[in-house]
C-alpha cells in the first residue's frame, strides 16, 4: 500500500520542528524576494523531491532525455553528489565517474550527446552551459534534484512522490525524510506518483489524488517502473551478451546495491527469481566501494550454489566498472537490471505534450523551434529576438 516504506522517530519530532522552523524562513525569503529566484532565457526543467533518497529520479530525467534529445540539443545539471572535483565540470566521455558523481556518469555513458555537466551553484552551471563555445548550442536545460535550489526559478517545476514513501504519511527531518514541509509541494507544475505498483484499482489513484491536495494549476501523473532485459557490467568478459528476464529465474541471485531503497526491488525481483534463491548484499546510497566491500563481494558469490548471477542497479554499475580486485568469475557474471519509466493511466502523451509545447515555445535553435520561427518570420514584426523563458505556468 502506498507509504508502506515510511519510518519515522517520534522522539526527534522536536528537532524536526526546529529544522521546519529554518526552512520555512528561507523559503519565505524567497517568496517575499529578499533571497532572488533567477530566469535564464533558454528552457529549464527542473526534476526533484522533497524527500531524502531515491523517488526516481534519474530514470525520469533520461524519459525527458528520451523525449527531447532527437529534436533538441539537451543539457543535463546535476550537483554530482560525491564527486572528487569542485566547481562547473562539464563531462566527455572519458570523464572518470570519481570527478563527476555516479548519476552524471550513468547519464554521459548512456547518452554521449547529451551535454551533461556538474556543478553545485546551478546558476552558474546553467550561465556556463549557455555560453560556453563547446556548450552554447544548448537548447533546454533538465537539472536533476532541484527542488530546493530555488535560486533557479525553473520554467517547469516536476515533483517526485515515491508511492511507498508518500509525503503526506512523512515527517520531517531528522525524525521523517521530509527536506521541507509538505506546503513545499505547491511550487511544483507538475507531481508525479512514482513507483506505483501496475495493479493499482481507478479507486487508489482517486485516493491518492485527493490525499495529495493539490492546486488546480498542479497536474498529477502516476509512473510505474519497467525493467528490462539484463546486460553484462564487464562486455568483453561476460559469458552472455544479455539475459532475459524470464530467465533470471534459472540461476541464484545475489542482488547487489548501493541505493536508497532497495526494498522495492528485491521485492519486483523476486517475481523473476521464483524458486531460486536470492542473496541481499546492500550498501549505503551513492556508496564508494573499499578493498573490505570489493572482498565481500568476492566471498558472497564464491559461497552461492551453481548456477549464479550478480544482478545490479545502473547507477550501482557506474561505480562498480572502475573497481580493481573483483574475482575473475564476478566479472564474467555481473549484469546490470536497466529500468524505464511508464506513465499510467494512458496519460503519457498528455505529459509529453505539456514538455514539448514549453520547450517549442521557449527554444532558440532546435527543431521544434524551427516551426514556429518560420512561422513567425513571415510577421514582419517578429523581431527573431531570443524570447526570454516563460513560466509554464503562463498558458
Amino acid at each position: 500500500m502506498e507509504g508502506d516504506f515510511i519510518k519515522t522517530n517520534p522522539w526527534l519530532l522536536p528537532l524536526s520542528w526546529l529544522y521546519g522552523l529554518g526552512v520555512g524562513i528561507r523559503n519565505e525569503l524567497f517568496e517575499l524576494g529578499i533571497l532572488k529566484s533567477r530566469s535564464f532565457d533558454v528552457p529549464v526543467i527542473s526534476v526533484g523531491n522533497i524527500t531524502v533518497g531515491g523517488s526516481g529520479k534519474t530514470p525520469h530525467v533520461e524519459y525527458l532525455v528520451e523525449l527531447l534529445k532527437d529534436s533538441t540539443q539537451v543539457a543535463v545539471l546535476s550537483r554530482g553528489y560525491k564527486r572528487k572535483s569542485r566547481g562547473y565540470v562539464l563531462a566527455e566521455t572519458d570523464t572518470p565517474m570519481k570527478m563527476i558523481g555516479d548519476e552524471p556518469y550513468q547519464m554521459k555513458s548512456k547518452y554521449p550527446e547529451v551535454f551533461v555537466a556538474v556543478d553545485k551553484n546551478r546558476c552558474n552551471g546553467i550561465e556556463r552551459l549557455t555560453t560556453d563555445e563547446e556548450t552554447k548550442e544548448t537548447d533546454v536545460v533538465l537539472l536533476d534534484d532541484a527542488f530546493q535550489h530555488r535560486y533557479v526559478k525553473p520554467g517547469i517545476n516536476i515533483l517526485l512522490v515515491d508511492y511507498h514513501r508518500l509525503i503526506v504519511y512523512d515527517k520531517l527531518l531528522p525524525a521523517g525524510r521530509l527536506r521541507e514541509p509538505l506546503s513545499g509541494k505547491h511550487r511544483a507544475d507538475i507531481v508525479i506518483i512514482t513507483k506505483c505498483p501496475k495493479d493499482l484499482n481507478p479507486i487508489d489513484f482517486r485516493v491518492l489524488n485527493k490525499a495529495m491536495e493539490l492546486y488546480p494549476f498542479q497536474d498529477l501523473f502516476f509512473t510505474t517502473l519497467e525493467y528490462c532485459d539484463l546486460r553484462p557490467v564487464f562486455k568483453e568478459e561476460a559469458n552472455k551478451e544479455s539475459i532475459a528476464l524470464d530467465d533470471i529465474k534459472q540461476n541464484n541471485v545475489m542482488l547487489l546495491t548501493g541505493i536508497a531503497l532497495p526494498e522495492q526491488m528485491e521485492i519486483d525481483l523476486a517475481h523473476y527469481i521464483g524458486e531460486k534463491e536470492m542473496t541481499k548484499l546492500s550498501f549505503p546510497d551513492h556508496h564508494n566501494f573499499r578493498k573490505k566491500d570489493i572482498a565481500n563481494i568476492n566471498a558472497t558469490f564464491e559461497q552461492m550454489e551453481q548456477p549464479k548471477i550478480i544482478i545490479t542497479t545502473e547507477k550501482d554499475c557506474s561505480r562498480l566498472i572502475e573497481l580493481e580486485g573483483l574475482d575473475e568469475e564476478v566479472r564474467k557474471n555481473i549484469y546490470v537490471l536497466p529500468i524505464k519509466v511508464k506513465f499510467m493511466l494512458g496519460r503519457g502523451e498528455q505529459f509529453n505534450n505539456k514538455i514539448l509545447s514549453y520547450v517549442q515555445k521557449n527554444s532558440r535553435n532546435s527543431i521544434l523551434a524551427k516551426g514556429k520561427n518560420d512561422h513567425k518570420s513571415k510577421n514582419s514584426n517578429y523581431s527573431g529576438n531570443r524570447p526570454r523563458t516563460i513560466s509554464f505556468r503562463n498558458y
